[in-house]
């Protein structure tokens, strides 16, 4: 059995993986020429990091997670603690720790432990069609392939996806503006094994440690779509929007490089109510397009690999296997991306009254009732 898997990402790479382990070969087509992360780095929670040991990736997300031992909440204007906790009850309880990593790093390392070689780069797909038993991917430079099944891991503006649902589902703005890269570790900002997250006015700023003695950090600022700013005007721009706050978040504004800091529009795309048609199944953003504010992006689509393998060791059949697929993650995601919708709203002043009772709520915070959320969002990983 062949399976043609459509994009080397996080997901690709991993759905690859796992189709191997069930003993399928696979292809993998990627449409640029040179990944290029998008994002200076991605929380990988317990669910996932539970999913790259079970896939054989276990190694890199040791060598290069951050040692993220604790979070911390602060008041953004004035700097003090609202609170703060460790994060060793939930490593006890889930059977792994939270490992931060830059994107560069896993998306290199992954792209190392399948092959380099291996990935077909500069492969843009422009339609795909079953015929038969079979299904064909076409691509922009003339060529095509073809397989038994076609795994979509390209992405939230995936090309595939009208294919499976019917439909463009449109992206729809979550109303914030995000700004991340990579600092130097500097402990006047915050510890450098935590995670620790300014809030005030609906505005987040957070840091929180990679490998190489890095942080990975990120603004966030409530603000309409559209506006005419980029990296000239970068420094300037967040100096506006956190004017007044804290000490340590001047002292982030001034150690970024705004040539290597991100600008992003959040959008996410309403849940899908199915990740299959015949021999075509979505994977990864393609499937759940989903706001960064759980931490769960990448980590369900580590998740949807995993379920895949899983599907095709217990079926004999593309069509039994990719059912199964579809049944045990549809609703998964579903709510891994309204999950997220949520916490955006609450988190970025969406309802200003619930965006305060929750800085309230925070000031009162043990961690327990945190670390119960965490749980309850990494243990309905297929890997528990």
């Amino acid at each position: 059995m062949k399976a043609l898997v459509i994009g080397a990402s996080i997901g690709g790479i991993s759905a690859a993986a796992a189709l191997a382990q069930a003993g399928i070969d696979c292809e993998i087509f990627e449409a640029v020429a040179e990944i290029k992360p998008v994002g200076a780095a991605i929380s990988v929670w317990p669910n996932g990091v539970k999913c790259l040991q079970h896939l054989g990736m276990g190694a890199l997300i040791e060598t290069f997670g951050g040692p993220l031992r604790h979070i911390a909440y602060r008041d953004g204007f004035r700097g003090s603690v609202l609170t703060e906790f460790s994060l060793g009850p939930l490593t006890e309880r889930v059977g792994a720790r939270p490992c931060p990593i830059a994107r560069a790093d896993l998306q290199r390392e992954m792209l190392n432990f399948w092959g380099r070689e291996r990935v077909q780069f500069g492969k843009r797909v422009v339609r795909v069609e079953e015929q038969g038993e079979q299904v064909t991917a076409w691509f922009s430079d003339g060529s095509h392939a073809s397989g038994d099944l076609l795994i979509a891991a390209d992405g939230s503006r995936s090309a595939i996806r009208p294919t499976v649902l019917g439909r463009t589902p449109p992206r729809r703005y979550a109303g914030y503006v995000n700004w991340n890269g990579l600092v130097t570790v500097d402990t006047a900002i915050a510890a450098a094994d935590g995670w620790t997250t300014f809030v005030g006015d609906g505005k987040r700023v957070s840091v929180m440690p990679v490998s190489g003695n890095r942080f990975y950090f990120f603004f966030d600022v409530p603000l309409p779509a559209g506006l005419a700013e980029d990296r000239s005007s970068l420094r300037d721009d967040l100096r506006r929007y956190f004017a007044g706050w804290a000490a340590p978040v001047q002292r982030l504004i001034a150690a970024l490089d705004p040539k290597t800091t991100n600008r992003i529009e959040i959008h996410d795309i309403d849940p899908f109510e199915r990740l299959v048609r015949g021999r075509i199944a979505l994977l990864g953003d393609a499937g759940h397009s989903t706001t960064p504010d759980i931490g769960q992006g990448g980590c369900a689509a580590m998740e949807d690999a995993v379920v895949l393998g899983q599907a095709f060791q217990q079926h004999t059949t593309v069509a039994d296997a990719l059912a199964w697929y579809e049944a045990q993650r549809v609703e998964r995601v579903q709510d891994l991306v309204l999950k997220a919708r949520k916490r955006c709203d609450v988190t970025h002043g969406k309802d200003r009254q619930l965006t305060d009772a929750w800085y309230r709520e925070l000031a009162q915070e043990s961690g327990e009732r945190i670390i119960n959320g965490l749980c309850d969002t990494i243990q309905g990983g297929p890997l528990g």
